[in-house]
Protein backbone atom coordinates (compact mmCIF):
# COMPACT_ATOMS: atom_id res chain seq x y z
CA UNK A 1 0.00 0.00 0.00
CA UNK A 2 1.10 3.20 -0.98
CA UNK A 3 0.90 6.68 0.96
CA UNK A 4 0.06 9.63 -1.25
CA UNK A 5 0.76 13.19 -0.35
CA UNK A 6 -2.81 15.63 0.05
CA UNK A 7 -2.30 18.86 -1.11
CA UNK A 8 -4.42 21.61 0.36
CA UNK A 9 -5.08 24.98 -1.42
CA UNK A 10 -4.97 26.83 2.26
CA UNK A 11 -2.54 26.07 5.40
CA UNK A 12 -3.97 24.18 8.25
CA UNK A 13 -5.08 26.14 11.46
CA UNK A 14 -2.70 25.02 14.75
CA UNK A 15 -5.88 23.34 16.29
CA UNK A 16 -6.20 21.27 13.22
CA UNK A 17 -2.23 20.36 12.64
CA UNK A 18 -2.89 19.34 16.52
CA UNK A 19 -5.60 17.69 15.18
CA UNK A 20 -3.38 15.57 12.75
CA UNK A 21 -0.33 15.38 14.70
CA UNK A 22 -2.29 13.24 17.15
CA UNK A 23 -4.03 11.08 14.76
CA UNK A 24 -1.24 10.35 13.20
CA UNK A 25 0.30 9.45 16.75
CA UNK A 26 -2.00 7.09 17.57
CA UNK A 27 -1.97 5.52 14.10
CA UNK A 28 1.66 4.73 14.69
CA UNK A 29 0.62 3.52 18.54
CA UNK A 30 -1.83 1.08 17.21
CA UNK A 31 -0.52 -0.05 14.11
CA UNK A 32 1.80 -2.71 15.39
CA UNK A 33 -1.26 -4.53 17.22
CA UNK A 34 -3.30 -4.18 14.27
CA UNK A 35 -0.56 -5.33 11.79
CA UNK A 36 0.05 -8.50 14.16
CA UNK A 37 -3.79 -9.39 14.71
CA UNK A 38 -4.13 -9.72 11.16
CA UNK A 39 -1.10 -11.99 11.17
CA UNK A 40 -2.83 -14.29 13.21
CA UNK A 41 -5.81 -13.92 11.24
CA UNK A 42 -3.93 -15.31 8.70
CA UNK A 43 -2.24 -17.57 10.01
CA UNK A 44 -5.98 -19.10 11.56
CA UNK A 45 -7.23 -18.94 8.37
CA UNK A 46 -4.18 -20.95 6.73
CA UNK A 47 -5.14 -23.72 9.44
CA UNK A 48 -8.60 -24.00 8.29
CA UNK A 49 -7.41 -23.89 4.66
CA UNK A 50 -5.41 -27.04 5.70
CA UNK A 51 -7.91 -28.59 7.73
CA UNK A 52 -10.07 -28.30 4.83
CA UNK A 53 -7.79 -30.23 2.10
CA UNK A 54 -7.51 -32.85 4.97
CA UNK A 55 -11.41 -33.13 5.00
CA UNK A 56 -11.32 -33.23 1.27
CA UNK A 57 -8.49 -36.37 1.40
CA UNK A 58 -10.56 -37.99 3.88
CA UNK A 59 -13.44 -38.03 1.61
CA UNK A 60 -11.32 -39.49 -0.91
CA UNK A 61 -9.35 -41.84 0.90
CA UNK A 62 -12.65 -43.39 1.69
CA UNK A 63 -13.58 -43.55 -1.95
CA UNK A 64 -17.10 -41.03 -0.97
CA UNK A 65 -18.04 -38.61 -3.75
CA UNK A 66 -19.50 -35.22 -3.30
CA UNK A 67 -23.30 -36.87 -3.41
CA UNK A 68 -22.26 -39.49 -1.27
CA UNK A 69 -21.47 -36.76 1.35
CA UNK A 70 -24.88 -35.22 0.94
CA UNK A 71 -26.35 -38.49 2.00
CA UNK A 72 -24.48 -38.51 5.29
CA UNK A 73 -24.37 -35.07 5.85
CA UNK A 74 -27.61 -33.48 4.93
CA UNK A 75 -25.51 -30.81 2.85
CA UNK A 76 -25.99 -29.67 -0.31
CA UNK A 77 -23.61 -30.94 -3.00
CA UNK A 78 -22.65 -27.35 -4.16
CA UNK A 79 -21.89 -25.82 -0.48
CA UNK A 80 -19.64 -29.32 0.25
CA UNK A 81 -17.69 -28.42 -2.74
CA UNK A 82 -17.88 -24.76 -2.10
CA UNK A 83 -16.56 -25.86 1.50
CA UNK A 84 -13.92 -28.06 -0.56
CA UNK A 85 -12.48 -25.49 -2.38
CA UNK A 86 -12.30 -22.88 -0.14
CA UNK A 87 -15.30 -20.60 -1.33
CA UNK A 88 -16.77 -20.65 1.78
CA UNK A 89 -14.55 -18.45 3.85
CA UNK A 90 -16.49 -19.14 6.98
CA UNK A 91 -18.01 -22.29 7.86
CA UNK A 92 -19.48 -23.02 11.25
CA UNK A 93 -18.53 -25.57 13.49
CA UNK A 94 -21.45 -27.77 13.16
CA UNK A 95 -20.58 -27.58 9.49
CA UNK A 96 -17.01 -29.06 9.85
CA UNK A 97 -18.37 -31.53 12.55
CA UNK A 98 -21.06 -33.20 10.26
CA UNK A 99 -18.43 -33.35 7.24
CA UNK A 100 -15.26 -34.70 9.45
CA UNK A 101 -17.75 -37.71 11.10
CA UNK A 102 -19.05 -38.38 7.57
CA UNK A 103 -15.53 -39.25 6.69
CA UNK A 104 -14.90 -41.46 9.93
CA UNK A 105 -12.74 -38.55 11.46
CA UNK A 106 -13.53 -36.71 14.50
CA UNK A 107 -13.06 -32.92 15.02
CA UNK A 108 -10.86 -31.35 17.34
CA UNK A 109 -11.06 -27.91 18.96
CA UNK A 110 -8.44 -26.64 21.51
CA UNK A 111 -8.03 -23.17 22.91
CA UNK A 112 -4.40 -22.16 23.55
CA UNK A 113 -2.54 -19.16 25.37
CA UNK A 114 -0.89 -16.89 22.86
Amino acid sequence: MSMRRVTRNRRLTAAESAKYKEIRERVAEELPDLVSRHHERLAALDQLGELLTQLKAAREERGLSLSDLTDLTGMDRSAISKLETGQRPNPTVETLLRYAEAVGKHLVVSLVDK
